[in-house]
């Protein structure tokens, strides 16, 4: 097993829980019990904004979890990215999740995409299609494609991801953010074993999505190559 440093509290929530707790002194001071209401507020603006730490798994062909939530969507589909089959799976983020996002699997950054859109409910298939989103294309050191997808969501407005093309990027590392409820889309080679279940709860980088392991093709190569060196 291998560790990260996470924050705890999220960098891009910190301003927000500033001002929050602002906005609680002043309630306070004006309002007496009253502002009860104020810092319950406050408290679901600290639980939306923390990011614990994760253990990620050193196990080889693992994908981690990229996010916090629910599993909407589980199958084989098209991959709009790459252009080619893939197995999909698709996390649903609650308001109650962590929205710390993390790279599912190690490998270096291909191309990032940046797609203007719409925002309906994260949990519709559509919003894979229509809502506003940033994607990502790691391939791995054995030249597996692995492509991740943030997208807002009906409260999400704001997505943040911090790599770009040409970047080296481990399991687990942390690198994005989406603001107030949103989906993680994850295409797989199609060859990859999965180990969730629709409408399982996972949680970013502590649950593994499934294993990449060689397709048919690459083992009989191989094969083929061992014998050819005997």
């Amino acid at each position: 097993m291998s560790a990260f440093d996470y924050p705890i509290l999220a960098r891009e929530g910190r301003a927000h829980l500033l001002g929050a707790l602002a906005c609680g002194v002043i309630a306070t001071w004006l309002f007496g019990y009253w502002s009860l209401f104020v810092w319950a507020a406050i408290v679901l603006v600290f639980q939306f904004f923390r990011d614990p730490k994760r253990r990620i798994t050193s196990q080889p062909g693992a994908v981690v979890s990229p996010a916090s939530g629910k599993i909407v969507a589980l199958g084989e589909a098209e991959n709009p990215y790459l252009k080619g089959k893939s197995l999909k799976v698709s996390i649903f983020m609650s308001v109650f999740s962590v929205h710390s996002n993390l790279i599912p699997v190690g490998g270096a950054i291909m191309r990032c995409w940046r797609q203007p859109g719409k925002f309906f409910n994260a949990a519709l298939d559509k919003s894979s299609r229509d809502n506003e989103r940033s994607a990502i294309w790691i391939q791995t050191a054995r030249g597996d494609d692995i492509v991740c997808v943030q997208i807002a969501g009906l409260l999400a407005r704001r997505i943040l991801s911090y790599v770009k093309p040409g970047d080296s990027v481990q399991t687990g590392q942390r690198y994005g953010f989406i603001r107030f409820g949103s989906r993680v889309d994850l295409y797989l080679p199609p060859h990859a074993q999965l180990v969730v279940r629709l409408g399982q709860r996972v949680c970013s980088g502590n649950n593994i999505i499934g294993f990449i392991k060689e397709s048919s093709a690459e083992t009989a190569a191989r094969a083929g190559g061992a014998a050819g060196n005997g």
